[in-house]
């Protein structure tokens, strides 16, 4: 499948209408950002949450054994893309309960296992590293993160600091190129 255009609307113009606000924004980071992609306007439209784990599917390498939502924006993205590709799904909490099954991953084993972290937005990629740390911790492989946007704020040198690869459906730049108008470009 080819994200850049579908239907005569690009995918990225299309994500970038129905989840690009405008305002003041505090990042996970602490940052502050004049912009923010609401990850839920994204996930909560069947359509465009379809197109998107598809688009996501066609990124992932060959071998893997399962794919690892991270809590809360990841779980959706994961689930969609289970369903479209058949590998099993992990649900990935921030933090471990301490009741029930007291487990950081929810769904299945985690040890041995190659496993794609899965996440909505990267900024600057301090969950998704702190996460593919304690699942390493656990005995899985983790050497790649897919998300939707990356918002070009560092994630990407820093998950490769820590030995992980960043394929992103959509940088911040391509975006913005798409919501002018234009086919979003090589910028990933």
């Amino acid at each position: 499948m080819d994200p850049s255009f579908t239907g005569g609307e690009s995918l990225a113009r299309r994500v970038y209408n129905r989840a690009h606000l405008a305002g003041e924004f505090r990042l996970r980071s602490g940052q502050i950002s004049d912009e923010y992609f609401d990850k839920y306007l994204l996930e909560s439209d069947p359509a465009l949450l379809r197109e998107i784990s598809e688009a996501l599917v066609a990124l992932l390498p060959a071998k893997v054994d399962a794919l690892a939502g991270l809590e809360l924006g990841g779980v959706p993205l994961a689930v969609a893309m289970s369903a479209a590709c058949g590998l099993p799904v992990l649900f990935v909490r921030k933090q471990v309960k301490a009741y029930g099954t007291r487990r950081l991953a929810e769904g299945g084993e985690v040890d041995g296992q190659r496993l794609i972290l899965v996440e909505d937005v990267i900024s600057s990629a301090g969950q998704a590293i702190q996460s593919a740390g304690e699942l390493r911790n656990r005995g899985a492989e983790i050497e790649l993160v897919l998300c939707v946007i990356d918002r070009q704020a560092g994630g990407r040198e820093r998950l490769a600091e820590n030995g992980i690869e960043l394929r992103s459906l959509f940088t911040m730049n391509e975006l913005k190129i798409a919501a002018e108008g234009e086919a979003p470009g090589g910028d990933s």
